[in-house]
Formats: C-alpha cells, sequence, structure tokens
C-alpha cells in the first residue's frame, strides 16, 4: 500500500494503555480492526493523539510494527516521525521506514523554534534522504511556530512532500497556502471541526480525533464531500459539533481516550503527565456521545 490517492479519514490513533501503564497491544490491535470494519481511509500512529511523547523508541517501533502488521497493507499506515531536533526526527524517520510504514508525518520544531529558513531546511533535510511521502503538520498552537507560506510553497515542490496536515484553525492561512495545492501536494484538515472548509478549499480529507470514535460517520463526510455531495457533507460536520467539541474540551488525547473506554474498546489509563477528565468535562462527553448514538 502506499499514500498515492489517499482521501477521506486518516485516524490520529490513540495508543492504548493497560492499568500499569504499558503498551496494551491486544487493545491495539482491537482498534485497527474497528477501524478496518468502519472505513477508515488511513492510519497515523505515534502522533499526539498516540501520546509517542510519553513513549520509548523500543515501544514506537513496536507499536507501528503491530499497526502496519495488523493492516496488512489493506490502507496506508503513517507514522509520526516528528522531533525538535532534525537528527532526531531523521533517525526516527529511517526506524519507521523499516518497520513498514507507507509515509511520515513531520512537525515544526516545537520549544526552540526556528527562523523561517531554518524551518525550511529542517523538513527538506528529511525530505531529501527519504523514499516515502512525508506529510506535513503546521499546528503553531502546540508548537509555538508555524510553516509559513513561503515555505509551503517552496517545501510543495519537493518529490517527497505529498502534503500538509493543517491545523492552524486559521481559514485565512489555510485559504493562502490552498494556492499551493496540486496532483502531487496535498492538504488534509487537522482541526475535526473544519474539515468541511478545509474540503472547499481543495482538502482531500482529515486527520481525525473524532474518527477515533465516530471512524463511519467521518468517512461517510469526507466520501459525499468528495463525490458532490457537499450538503450531505456538511449535515454529517454539523450534526456532530457537539461530539467534536466534547472530544476538545481538555487536552486531547485526554477525552477520546475516555471516549473509546466508555465505548469498551480500551482502557482508559493514561501517562502522565496527562490525568484523568474533569467529572464537567466527562459529563459534557457523555452527553455528547449518546446524542451521537454512541452510547445508549
Amino acid at each position: 500500500m502506499d499514500m498515492t490517492g489517499l482521501t477521506g479519514s486518516v485516524v490520529a490513533l490513540v495508543t492504548p494503555f493497560k492499568e500499569d501503564g504499558s503498551v496494551d497491544f491486544e487493545g491495539l490491535e482491537r482498534l485497527v480492526d474497528f477501524h478496518l470494519a468502519n472505513g477508515t481511509d488511513g492510519i497515523l500512529v505515534l502522533g499526539t493523539t498516540g501520546e509517542s511523547s510519553t513513549m520509548t523508541d523500543e515501544e514506537d517501533l513496536a507499536v507501528a510494527k503491530v499497526v502496519v502488521d495488523r493492516v496488512a497493507g489493506r490502507i496506508p499506515v503513517i507514522g509520526g516521525a516528528g522531533s525538535n531536533s532534525t537528527a532526531e526526527s531523521m533517525r526516527k524517520s529511517e526506524g519507521l521506514i523499516k518497520i513498514g510504514v507507507d509515509g511520515l508525518l513531520l512537525i515544526t520544531p516545537y520549544y526552540n523554534k526556528s527562523n523561517e529558513e531554518g524551518i525550511y531546511q529542517h523538513f527538506k533535510y528529511v525530505l531529501d534522504r527519504v523514499d516515502v511521502p512525508c506529510l506535513l503538520y503546521n499546528i503553531p498552537g502546540r508548537t509555538g511556530c508555524s510553516i509559513s507560506e513561503r515555505n509551503v510553497a517552496r517545501l510543495a515542490k519537493h518529490p517527497n512532500a505529498w502534503g500538509i496536515k493543517e491545523a492552524s484553525g486559521n481559514i485565512g492561512y489555510a485559504t493562502r497556502v490552498a494556492r499551493y495545492l496540486s496532483d502531487d501536494f496535498h492538504m488534509m484538515s487537522g482541526n475535526d471541526d473544519m474539515v468541511v472548509p478545509i474540503l472547499s478549499l481543495g482538502g482531500v480529507g482529515v486527520v481525525s480525533v473524532w474518527a477515533d470514535v465516530a471512524p463511519a460517520a467521518v468517512h461517510d463526510m469526507c466520501t459525499r464531500w468528495l463525490a458532490g455531495d457537499t450538503e450531505g457533507a456538511l449535515k454529517i460536520q454539523l450534526d456532530n459539533l457537539d461530539l467534536v467539541h466534547a472530544l476538545f474540551s481538555e487536552v486531547n488525547p485526554i477525552p477520546v481516550k475516555t471516549a473509546l473506554a466508555k465505548m469498551g474498546l480500551i482502557g482508559p489509563t493514561l501517562r502522565q503527565p496527562l490525568w484523568k477528565l474533569s467529572d464537567a468535562a466527562d459529563a459534557q462527553l457523555t452527553a455528547a456521545m449518546k446524542g451521537a448514538g454512541l452510547l445508549d
């Protein structure tokens, strides 16, 4: 499987943990099966939602391998190789490619940041040295820095730059960088409450937390839009806003792992510094899940 022609719903997969904090590999396989059965178009492992920042290198590779093996080429698997060290991002990329991922997610250098040319060179260094398509990740709310419009224009020309995961929440920025989309450079929404707006700018799908709990709905929304049923897609987006807002009522992935536990798919264990969902947010989440038909 490769990423050629990838559209639709790419789930930002959680990493389930046992009560003792170790990775729950049986739960991980159960999640993969859930997505394969419900129309998910691609899987992203080791992103923010996957709590990769609290996992060891060995755990990262083990999780990626289980997902790649379980998927068995049926849909693309993208591995999160982001780091605020360019050399570390390269090292992660090499390990994930050996495991067999179909693509990589590369992020801006958080915390230490850089200037505009440094951020360009950070991405270019990895893009020049890999042989799989890469999704550039713009999420300044978490990283403290953005991929400038000029850098998007430059990076969009690179043969290994498959596209951009746009999660700034700034529709003006998304509109400006949409000018650089092509048959070779794509945009995916990184915000579940802005999927249809991004699709309207020429986007091809979403990297989704919402899809963790409602994969069929997110797949259907994207499929409808891309098939020309814009009204149907918009209805799904708007009808699920309460659920989406509840999934981000506190820091991701706290609410979504709580939701998956309520659905009986995994346990609720998080790794610190993430902590149990507050009572108020839990009540909001339960109500939204019932409203979306995910709970009785």
